[in-house]
């Protein structure tokens, strides 16, 4: 080996003992993800697995999390098992809270053929659901695997939720490529949105962390593609419309209706105006 390189690992070492943390992996983050959703929601069967009771299921997962749980061990609360046996706990809650975005979907989507369709192809439903366990987790103190998880989901839908938002019953993103949603984010019981909306903040800086920098989105709110509403004082009343390619940064009243008033104007040309066609043959 030569000393460039054997300097370099040397110097990989070094960095190694100075992060902060030890991470779990992302493949085994996003196999926990998937196993699951598929334990919560078995509408889909893979051709090659073998099926598996569900408390064998059930087992495997509580210590796939323990596992992932343990390069954190210096940075949570308790120990691995006691988180794990509280997430566990919170099981039955999360699937309450997702049955309701599922129907959500289903009821209000005309494409939507039902809940099975929903649970197993739409995305937005899929990034809700990493979110509500992520979000959990990150009640519980955990570092940084709630995020993992959340970013995973990202990678497969094009939905950015942070974990650290906090978003009420009957949730409904439609479509969702391209939807953002910042970490001091509140949303309220039957809001729905839908693709390219924004959710952030006016400004970033680090000195921010602390503050809540994104927008309050009340009940029963409907925010159409495309549409940007910034600020951690922008409170969006419930009942409202905000219409698509909408950029607001003030807060608006219930039952208010939001929207780009476009201009359109026929131009009229006479044909002694116009340019000459020319003709190729």
């Amino acid at each position: 080996m030569t000393t460039d390189k054997s300097s370099f690992l040397d110097h990989l070492l070094t960095q190694r003992a100075q992060y902060r943390y030890k991470l779990p992996s992302r493949p085994d983050a996003g196999r926990f993800i998937d196993e699951l959703m598929r334990l919560l929601f078995p509408v889909t069967q893979e051709c090659q697995s073998v099926t598996q009771h569900v408390g064998e299921t059930y087992q495997k997962l509580y210590d796939q999390f323990v596992c992932l749980l343990r390069p954190l061990s210096g940075h949570l609360p308790n120990y691995p098992e006691a988180i794990a046996d509280t997430f566990f706990d919170s099981l039955p809650t999360i699937y309450d809270h997702l049955l309701l975005d599922a129907h959500a979907i289903s009821d209000n989507d005309p494409a939507a053929v039902g809940v099975e369709e929903v649970v197993a192809v739409y995305p937005g439903f899929y990034a809700i659901a990493v979110y509500r366990i992520a979000h959990e987790l990150l009640n519980l103190n955990v570092p940084l695997l709630p995020r993992m998880l959340t970013e995973y989901a990202h990678g497969h839908t094009g939905i950015d939720i942070h974990p650290g938002a906090t978003i009420g019953r009957s949730f409904f993103i439609d479509h969702g490529t391209g939807v953002v949603i910042g970490e001091t984010t509140l949303i309220g019981d039957n809001v729905k949105i839908y693709q390219g909306v924004t959710l952030g903040a006016t400004y970033v800086a680090k000195s921010m962390a602390q503050k809540k920098r994104h927008p309050t989105i009340e009940n029963n709110v409907v925010i159409y593609a495309n549409a940007t509403i910034l600020g951690g004082r922008t409170v969006v009343g419930h009942d409202s419309v905000i219409g698509g390619n909408v950029w607001l940064t003030e807060s608006v009243e219930p039952y208010s209706l939001v929207y780009n008033q476009h201009q359109t104007e026929v131009r009229l040309k006479s044909l002694e105006d116009s340019e000459p066609i020319n003709f190729v043959i």
